[in-house]
């Protein structure tokens, strides 16, 4: 059949020159609005601080204000033995809740929501009538830039909480329009298209079979090879999948997808990143819903079959989720009912007429993903999220992967104020769908928040500030309630996917490379290009990230300096802000701080196989002696086998031994490299030789493709992430036994 070119004003690789123009306009207002915030802000400040009359009335009047709130606001003090009365009854409120819907439903999510907003409320109004001190200016610069850096946080928590009310979950859905997908009588044609960069063959490799794989006939598979390497050819044509390369990398992933539809012609297009691998059911379970002629596109979440960097210098592989679980698990389908959820760039199928009719891929970001999707909802088209795990990909595999992903993300969203597809102006959104995309600018904004909440203890501590006006009673009935409900509900509202400690030293880790992208995007947004974030990585040996760890490491002795500060300095010179708050401020930071630079340490990863925890029954023939087991652990590249009877003679590294994966009907060949007991069982290591491609494919679909093999796992509780990160304070991964050997194996349980 001949393949269609698509008209060059849809899928240029060039931006229009209008595009440009604006682009160049664009910049300047968006960056020129915020500058002038900044500016009018130090002027007021400045003319505060020399003494301007004007000025200094006016905050002499907010500070009359705030030692005078209105009545409302007062602690009743009449019964201050009752102050605890507010906290202890939300809890246990929130608690019985929690105990009668383990599982977020619709009547216990809103009621938990409720309380949560009822309580945002009260602690902003208190906040803003009653705590701000603003007795002179330096006082007041502080007191006002806390609040208005917790109002950042505050209003993005906010907006979030509202899209809880309402969460569309899909699986009955998924199954009432598969069956027209498993009976043939809806399976539509369908391009699966493989973006490559620089990711090595072996992880080409298994996507390219993992997609083979999948149980639906009308389809091709394509690899786009970027890089023209011709080992990427030779990969394609060893696999039998199409080889799609081009002359440029103009507009990276988005330009590459863009070339690669105007040479193909399926009525459905699927992206799957270089690494991730998808279920056998993927296109069952997504494929029905494009019955529905008005649906564009259907994304289903990230999932990881590594741990993640985080967790894995910390020596918490199989205890820690992946950070992008809170999004995938809770935001992504609290916005699903608005039609705000987002296309995040893999393991999605989109429908092509509606792509090609839109523009294709945007090409104007570094997200393209994101504005694709939006600009897809803004023409009208519906995006639906299906919140099952059909794909695993490869997470970051260090620290400095970690950070250049988040940074490359937080780029790309920002680039929206710069750009025609501007999810908060594009024509055609609905203002909720625009209140969502407001709240995912913000959340990168609240980086800088992050940061001025470690300096703020400092302030305390060396300036002699206080910046928040309050008495010890008044934070027990306003601030208590607030924040130990939060905390308490924290795990549940989001499907225990992160704890809220957990959740902060996340945030702790890049929060300064961030802050400071953030200023460099809103000054010249485009200038950073698309930066892949590396796979295939392994070394022998801990490594940490200086880069990252300089303004840690001051932070942390700084903050060491000012909490021995606060210790010393007489109660009587301050208020309560001082011995009490600033104290308890001060040692959760120091606490933090000295957990996160660990994390900074790159624990070893000598093997670049991941190895799953899967049992399966094995015969073993060594020789003309047969023995029996059952897998333990396996990888692509060999396994480790528990002998459920002992041998009759020494098993020998170097030994050669054919292995029978019963259950499986696979047979390999390979060599014992080494044995030992494990809980009283004899154990042999194997490491397979001479893996034909049909044998590797059974390998593949066996460790990554079997349907409903990628569970959702629990983060732990608040007091346990609580234990565990003491437990990782005093004795990190580096010095305990999870140093392992020269070849440690991370094994992910499936």
């Amino acid at each position: 059949m001949q393949k269609r070119e698509l008209p060059t004003s849809r899928f240029s690789d060039k931006i229009p020159s209008h595009r440009d123009s604006q682009r160049v306009f664009k910049p300047q207002t968006a960056t020129l609005i915020l500058l002038g915030f900044f500016v009018v802000a130090s002027v007021i400040v400045a003319a505060w601080l020399t003494g301007n009359d004007k000025i200094s009335g006016i905050f002499a009047q907010i500070h009359t204000w705030q030692t005078n709130p209105p009545m409302w606001l007062e602690v009743p003090t009449e019964k201050g033995k009752y102050l605890l009365l507010p906290t202890v009854g939300l809890l246990l409120t929130v608690f019985v809740v929690m105990k009668l819907s383990p599982h977020p439903r619709n009547w216990s999510r809103r009621l938990i929501v409720g309380i949560l907003i009822i309580l945002t409320l009260r602690y902003v109004l208190w906040r803003s009538l009653s705590t701000l001190n603003v007795a002179d200016p330096l006082n007041g610069v502080f007191s006002l830039g806390l609040f208005f850096a917790e109002m950042l946080v505050l209003f993005n928590s906010t907006i979030q909480l509202f899209f809880l009310l309402n969460i569309k979950e899909r699986h009955r859905e998924a199954d009432a329009k598969s069956l027209a997908v498993i009976d043939g009588s809806f399976t539509p044609s369908i391009d699966i298209l493989v973006p490559t960069y620089n990711e090595p063959t072996f992880i080409l490799r298994r996507t390219i079979i993992g997609c083979q794989a999948l149980e639906y006939t009308n389809k091709k598979i394509y690899l786009l090879d970027d890089t023209r390497r011709l080992e990427m050819k030779h990969l394609a044509e060893e696999l039998g999948c199409e080889y799609i390369t081009r002359p440029d990398n103009i507009h990276a992933k988005a330009g590459n997808l863009n070339h690669a539809i105007a040479k193909t012609q399926g009525e459905l297009i699927v992206v799957f990143d270089a690494d991730f691998i998808p279920t056998k059911n993927f296109l069952t379970r997504t494929v029905g819903f494009f019955q529905d002629t008005k649906i564009a596109l259907v994304q289903t979440p990230q999932s990881f079959y590594n741990a993640d960097p985080i967790a894995r210098n910390l020596g918490l592989e199989n205890i820690l989720t992946h950070e992008s679980e809170v999004f995938h698990r809770q935001v992504q389908a609290s916005r699903d009912a608005s039609g705000s959820a987002i296309c995040s760039g893999t393991s999605f199928v989109v429908r092509r007429s509606i792509l090609e009719k839109t523009g294709g891929f945007v090409v104007e970001s570094l997200s393209e993903d994101y504005f694709t999707g939006i600009r897809l909802s803004a023409q009208g088209y519906r995006i639906v999220y299906l919140n099952e795990k059909l794909s695993a990909g490869l997470a970051a595999e260090n620290i400095a992967a970690y950070a250049i992903q988040r940074l490359r993300w937080e780029q790309g969203t920002l680039q929206s104020l710069f750009i025609e597809t501007n999810p908060l102006i594009i024509p055609g959104l609905t203002p909720i769908q625009r209140l969502a995309y407001l709240g995912g600018l913000l959340y990168w904004f609240s980086n800088i928040s992050r940061i001025y909440f470690l300096l703020i203890p400092l302030a305390y501590a060396f300036l002699n500030v206080i910046p928040i006006q309050s008495t010890p009673a008044e934070l027990l009935y306003f601030l208590l309630p607030y924040y130990l409900v939060n905390f308490a509900v924290f795990s549940w509202l989001n499907y225990r996917s992160s704890s809220a400690l957990l959740s902060d030293i996340y945030s702790l880790i890049i929060c300064f490379p961030l802050a400071l992208n953030i200023i460099q995007v809103m000054i010249n947004p485009f200038a950073k290009g698309f930066k892949v974030t590396p796979k295939g990585i392994f070394n022998n040996r801990y490594t940490f990230n200086w880069n990252l760890a300089l303004p840690l490491i001051i932070l942390f002795t700084a903050t060491a300096v000012s909490l021995l500060t606060i210790i010393i300095t007489p109660e009587t010179t301050k208020q309560i802000t001082g011995i009490n708050l600033a104290w308890l401020w001060s040692s959760y930071n120091f606490i933090m701080i000295g957990i996160t630079l660990w994390i900074l340490l790159d624990a070893p990863k000598a093997d670049m196989y991941e190895w799953f925890d899967l049992r399966r029954v094995v015969q073993l023939r060594i020789g003309e002696q047969s023995l029996w087991g059952i897998t333990t652990m396996m990888s692509e590249v060999g396994a480790e086998i528990a002998l459920t009877q002992k041998p009759h003679f020494y098993l020998l590294a170097n030994q050669p031994v054919d292995i029978a994966i019963t259950d499986e009907n696979l047979h390999l060949s390979g060599k014992i490299i080494r044995t030992g007991f494990k809980d009283e069982f004899p154990t042999v290591r194997v490491k397979f030789k001479s893996v034909k491609l049909s044998q590797h494919r059974r390998l593949v679909e066996i460790l990554f493709c079997r349907p409903g093999q990628w569970k959702h796992q629990n983060a732990p509780g608040e007091l346990i992430s609580l234990f565990l990160l003491f437990k990782i304070l005093l004795k990190p991964r580096i010095l305990s036994k999870k140093k392992m050997d020269i070849n440690p194996i991370a094994v992910t349980k499936i």
